[in-house]
């Protein structure tokens, strides 16, 4: 099995999204069997920055007793036979929000795709929240500052792991996102903070909210036609 768990946004320090990291960590525990579960993560999108891992570890061990590692590659030269052994003892990897182009050319430049995705491939359960959501399809909504200029918000080219028109923050971004599906896409996926999609095999099975909602938006007539993903 295969899965995605794409958060759309939140805040683990004030543990807004603690219902998600509760799916997140059960899924780790099932996995793991009779050992202990381990959670890696992964802040190449917020450079690196130390306290996010250190807020994630508070949640994931002092919550859930999940053991957790991190992978650092932004200010250092990685070793990639050090990465690949925290890769191997992972259970579930987390990655973490802020500047998804970074992210996605900075994993090309040290090596790390490819271990990320050989993780996935053996069924390594994948989660993340707004960058770490969005970055796994074709097409994505995102204000990183490596390609948007002016532009707060703009559409870029993703991972293409999944096919799909995605924004996460849905609830803050939906008229402009609204507009540019409606002019560009057929269809599209948006995500609210507090709100998560489980994608497994490929497919949207289902949604968890922590208090927001996650939707698929179909384009009829000129016009955005929205239905809620439900819960699983």
């Amino acid at each position: 099995m295969q899965r995605i768990i794409a958060i759309g946004g939140g805040e683990l320090k004030e543990r807004t999204t603690l219902k998600i990291d509760e799916y997140i960590a059960g899924l780790a525990k099932a996995r793991a069997g009779e050992k202990r579960a381990n959670a890696l993560f992964i802040p190449t999108a917020s450079h690196d920055f130390m306290p996010y891992y250190n807020t994630f570890h508070k949640v994931y061990t002092g919550v859930f007793d999940i053991k957790t590692d991190v992978a650092l590659t932004v200010f250092k030269e990685p070793d990639l036979e050090r990465l690949k052994a925290k890769f191997e003892k992972a259970d579930v990897i987390y990655v973490g929000g802020g500047d998804t182009v970074f992210m996605m050319r900075s994993w090309e430049e040290t090596g790390l795709l490819p271990l990320i995705k050989e993780a996935y491939e053996r069924g390594v359960i994948l989660a993340g929240l707004s960058a770490g959501a969005i970055c796994w399809f074709s097409d994505i909504y995102t204000d990183s500052a490596l390609v948007n200029g002016d532009e707060k918000y703009a559409m870029f080219q993703g991972l293409g792991w999944k096919k799909g028109v995605i924004s996460p923050h849905y609830n803050a971004r939906t008229l402009d996102f609204d507009k540019i599906v409606c002019y560009n896409y057929e269809s599209a996926l948006g995500i609210e903070d507090n709100a998560a999609i489980v994608i497994e095999n490929g497919e949207i099975v289902g949604s968890i909210s922590s208090g927001g909602k996650a939707w698929r938006l179909t384009v009829k007539d000129g016009k955005i036609e929205k239905e809620e993903i439900a819960e699983i």
